[in-house]
């Protein structure tokens, strides 16, 4: 069974809106068109499409599965062009925007790397925790924090976002370690103004779930300025990982409460399909995945 045509097969009768359509568009007979899809829902074990007279349309799992096998096909896609990708010289301007603290403590170090391995290449890093109309705002590419909503575009899945709640060893000495998320409400604690208005992250402790206290003693707009503050013994900080890393390495500040941590959220690489195959984006983006992929992608 060739799984990938089967999938092929698949994808284009839910974007044809029928078996028929798909025929004509692959230039197969519609009898063959049924075939692939009968063997996919017997090598799944499941169906795909809910058969009438008049239409068939997508069962749960179906549409689930064909999400998944456009992904699969467009990676396919994307590998079958790597040897022409490869001939061709990257030059000129990429945009690329990013979240602010991923971006700076993450994808700025690593635009650089890329600059220092093609020369023709120019790289404009735009770090904004909006999200940007790609094609509207002129950007090739763009690094997301969350679940990309479907807009027609491709994501390559990132190395996750994750959160560390520490504290300086300062602060530890005078307070005590706090181990569960009740803990916080005899801390002092440090917040990002932005959690108070659009953004939470959720607290674990067994099956029960906390949001990092409202009353915070000390309130910020950026990360470092909290981070700042807590190397001073000020309270507790929850931030990212990425900005926290060389402070916990070095043991200006640790650790704490890990077992409560939020779960982590997905990061994704997005770019239009259509300009996948310009040489200096395919080249960024075959680097940025090589050095923060995950899963082989």
């Amino acid at each position: 069974m060739d799984k990938l045509r089967n999938m092929e097969v698949m994808v284009a009768v839910v974007e044809a809106g029928s078996f028929a359509a798909a025929a004509r568009q692959l230039q197969i007979s519609a009898v063959m068109v049924g075939k692939h899809i009968q063997q996919l829902e017997t090598h799944l074990g499941a169906r795909l499409f809910q058969r009438s007279t008049r239409q068939n349309s997508l069962t749960e799992v179906g549409a689930a599965f064909y999400e998944d096998s456009k992904r699969v096909l467009e990676q396919v896609r994307w590998a079958e062009s790597a040897v022409e990708r490869s001939r061709a010289v990257p030059q000129g301007l990429l945009r690329v925007s990013a979240p602010f603290t991923l971006g700076n403590h993450v994808i700025a170090p690593l635009v650089a790397d890329f600059l220092q391995r093609h020369d023709q290449v120019r790289v404009d890093l735009q770090l904004t925790d909006s999200v940007v109309d790609l094609a509207g705002e002129g950007f090739d590419v763009a690094v997301r924090i969350g679940q990309v909503v479907n807009e027609g575009l491709v994501a390559r899945p990132l190395r996750p976002y994750r959160m560390v709640i520490a504290a300086a060893p300062a602060y530890l000495q005078r307070h005590g370690t706090p181990e569960r998320a009740a803990d916080l409400a005899r801390h002092q604690c440090l917040s990002h103004s932005v959690w108070q208005r659009r953004v939470e992250w959720t607290l674990r402790d067994g099956k029960e779930e906390f949001f990092w206290p409202e009353n915070a003693r000390f309130v910020c707009n950026q990360g470092d300025g909290l981070r700042q503050a807590a190397l001073r013994g000020l309270g507790l900080i929850m931030q990212p990982e990425v900005l926290l890393a060389d402070d916990l390495a070095s043991g200006a500040l640790v650790p704490v409460m890990q077992a409560c941590l939020p779960a982590p959220r997905p990061v994704q690489l997005v770019y239009a399909p259509d300009r996948r195959q310009l040489p200096k984006l395919a080249r960024f983006v075959e680097y940025v995945v090589g050095a923060l992929g995950v899963d082989g992608h």
